[in-house]
């Protein structure tokens, strides 16, 4: 027999489950805070531009394979597009909606619009210039840091993932939607190195931001969806 009820267990473990959480966006929100001081004084610019010049010389030539991984990567940096996140972000909110989760959307909605006003004022705030050491494979007209595409994406794929996760009664289904998640976000994030237009900086401050931005949103829906302020996923 347990010595503590099953319900102050219950709580114990989601009490636990915050501080791991609140602890894990303290350390990205730090070293957020480290590189974007580093990258203000320009102390990252030597390792920036090793990255981007290293790897367009060894992605850079005319062969087949060349041509098919930048087809490859022109792909994959349209899934980070403003247009094609905003679709998505409309989509999965109305569905919500339309399943009757009203407050469940709701939450969604709200939390990505944030979240994406966050990276634009980001971008004001730092208006760092975009790299200039190889040439641009894609034409680009905003500023370099963070990476909209990275942590825009990881925001919408990431948080969208883990509410539709969430639903999913077997293990290796949630597995597959959090691993498909993590690997757009991902592929994004190295299509804007490999054309040219991001700092590698500029993108890991990005996957930083929009992941932290996405565990926020999935752990309050979670925490509502316990005390029954929201509907389950």
């Amino acid at each position: 027999m347990s010595l503590f009820p099953r319900r102050l267990t219950r709580a114990g473990f989601a009490e636990a489950r915050l501080l791991w959480l609140l602890l894990g966006v303290s350390g990205a929100l730090l070293l957020l805070l480290k590189i974007s001081a580093e990258i203000v004084e320009g102390d990252t610019l030597a390792f920036d531009r090793a990255i981007l010049i290293w790897l367009r010389s060894v992605t850079g030539g005319d062969d087949m394979p060349s041509a098919w991984l930048r087809r490859f990567m022109h792909d994959m940096t349209t899934l980070g597009d403003n247009g094609l996140l905003s679709m998505l972000a409309i989509l999965a909110t109305g569905f919500l909606i339309a399943a009757g989760k009203k407050r469940l959307g709701g939450l969604l909605g709200i939390g990505i619009i944030l979240g994406v006003i966050a990276s634009a004022l980001l971008k004001l705030a730092f208006a760092r210039a975009r790299p200039d050491v190889v040439a641009h494979l894609v034409d680009v007209s905003t500023a370099s840091f963070p990476s909209g595409h990275a942590m825009n994406s990881a925001l919408v794929y990431l948080t969208i993932g883990v509410l539709l996760a969430r639903g999913q009664p077997l293990r290796a289904a949630r597995i597959y939607i959090l691993a498909t998640a993590v690997t757009i976000t991902l592929l994004i994030g190295l299509s804007r190195l490999y054309l040219g237009v991001h700092w590698p900086t500029d993108v890991l401050v990005g996957w930083i931001f929009g992941a932290g931005w996405a565990a926020m949103i999935a752990s309050a829906a979670g925490r509502l969806q316990t005390r029954g302020a929201i509907e389950q996923a």
